[in-house]
């Protein structure tokens, strides 16, 4: 099996009183190995099987067992713990140990630890098959999950009792997997993506504006997920009411001239992607009246000029190189929308155009959800779902194109 990975993510252990418990030696073991913290909280049983030194040897730090370890809880150990993590592992989770997390009870290391944790939290179950058949456990087990807990295993097998049947704990590496997963790619990591959301603003006077309805939505969840899957992002955005994304680097602008300026200044610090999703107005007044312009009888004139092409301008400076940035454009058309991408992509020399049709059911402008096709010098390929899952489909797309064009060092 790859190697799975865990880098710059901290794993809490959370070990229950079965015979399966030296198992959970070989699950931290591997959180290590793909560059992973890990942090262990035992029950009182499970040092029955497993010494905590076992478990300090592996994570390189103390074993949360005794709450009111003078040492322990002068730390506030356990809400150091949850607080500290990524993920949750327990493993493995007997009977006894699921109905007190079911119960919400915080009467050891491990369950008070559960109780304070918000992110993730996986369990392994692990016990004789007749328990795992028994009605409450069965009840137990779906409360976890509908409180939005995960669940891996139990296997089918030989169990050390010599009963045969569903109860054995997931392989270690079956574990590691799911964690993996619940954490999210990480193969972004040390990728420094730009990303460009929203409007821009241009003002007439200081009351009026020309400006368009993008409300950012699909700029910030490239730019959420990106950040998600390990990148190093900044998000320039134009007005939004949207709250910053976890992990980015957000630099507000109001014009398309603010916007052009923060995008060189993010690339001339270096990038390996930029993605401009912003609605960037084409045009602004050529004059910005220093007051409220008044009306006046008859019709009046506004005399436009065009603003920066922030794309076409990274186009024509970076792409062409054999070490270039992945460029992608986005293109919301009320025509002819694939052509007008493909038209796109050339004049603005991008590696994708992300295009979708204005006015569509379930796309563009304000929608939680789009649809939308991701249109290259050879592929076309439709996507549609949510922004976050287009968001993903993008970055999917990106990264073989950048891992050949850009590859990471060693």
């Amino acid at each position: 099996m790859a190697r799975m990975n865990f880098r710059n993510r901290t794993v809490v252990l959370c070990v229950g009183g079965g015979i399966a418990a030296y198992k959970a030696c070989e699950v931290a073991r591997l959180v290590v190995k793909g560059g992973g913290t890990v942090r262990v909280a035992m029950t009182p049983a499970a040092t029955r099987f497993v010494g905590p030194l076992t478990f300090q040897a592996i994570s390189g730090a103390p074993v949360l067992v005794d709450l009111l370890d003078p040492a322990t809880d002068l730390a506030y150990g356990h809400l150091g713990l949850a607080r500290s993590a990524d993920l949750a592992i327990v493993a493995p989770a007997t009977a006894d140990l699921i109905a007190r997390i079911r119960a919400g009870m915080g009467d050891d290391g491990v369950t008070t630890t559960l109780l304070a944790m918000t992110c993730p939290v996986l369990v392994a179950p692990a016990m004789n098959t007749r328990m795992w058949a028994n009605a409450a456990v069965q009840e137990n087990v779906a409360a976890l999950r509908a409180r939005g807990m995960h669940v891996v295993g139990p296997e089918a097998g030989e169990l050390a009792d010599g009963d045969v049947g569903e109860g054995r704990l997931a392989d270690p590496a079956q574990i590691a997997l799911a964690a993996a997963r619940l954490l999210g790619r990480q193969d972004l990591s040390g990728r420094r993506v730009v990303v460009t959301a929203g409007p821009t603003r241009e003002p007439i006077d200081p009351v009026r504006f020309i400006s368009n309805p993008s409300t950012g939505k699909m700029g910030y969840a490239v730019a959420a997920r990106a950040a998600r899957r390990g990148a190093d992002v900044t998000l320039v955005s134009g007005p939004t009411a949207l709250a910053d994304p976890a992990g980015a680097r957000v630099v507000r602008v109001e014009t398309a001239e603010e916007m052009a300026r923060a995008v060189d200044a993010a690339a001339a610090a270096g990038m390996d992607l930029f993605v401009g999703a912003a609605a960037v107005s084409d045009y602004r007044p050529r004059e910005v009246a220093p007051q409220k312009r008044k009306k006046t009888p008859g019709e009046e004139t506004l005399v436009l000029a065009r603003t920066p092409d922030i794309l076409a301008g990274l186009g024509a400076r970076l792409a062409g190189r054999p070490d270039a940035p992945v460029l992608v454009g986005f293109a919301a058309e009320t025509e002819e929308v694939i052509a007008n991408a493909r038209e796109k992509l050339k004049a603005k020399r991008c590696d994708l155009v992300v295009a979708n049709k204005v006015g569509a059911p379930g796309a563009g402008f304000a929608s939680d959800t789009n649809r939308v096709a991701l249109v290259s010098s050879d592929e076309l390929a439709e996507i549609e779902g949510t922004k976050e899952q287009v968001a993903e489909a993008i970055l999917d797309w990106i990264l073989p194109v950048l891992e050949t064009r850009r590859p990471r060092d060693g």
